[in-house]
């Protein structure tokens, strides 16, 4: 059986993960540095973030409203 083409890709930069949560490049990689962004390394120098990961931290770390309001 062949496997499906993905229309997207698994993987994004850092970048974009930084402007897709509307944040700047350098707080990206301080926030991957720290592991608040999950981060997977290729090789020595490159860094992509599962692109899932983003929607993932801003689902996880919303919170509901508190009762009663």
């Amino acid at each position: 059986m062949e496997a499906k083409e993905q229309s997207e890709p698994l993987t994004i930069t850092v970048e974009e993960a930084g402007r897709r949560l509307g944040i700047s490049r350098g707080l990206a990689y301080e926030l991957v540095r720290r592991g608040e962004i999950p981060a997977i390394r290729l090789g020595c120098r490159r860094l992509v973030v599962p692109a899932g990961a983003v929607e993932a931290i801003v689902r996880n770390r919303t919170s509901a409203p508190a009762a009663g309001q």
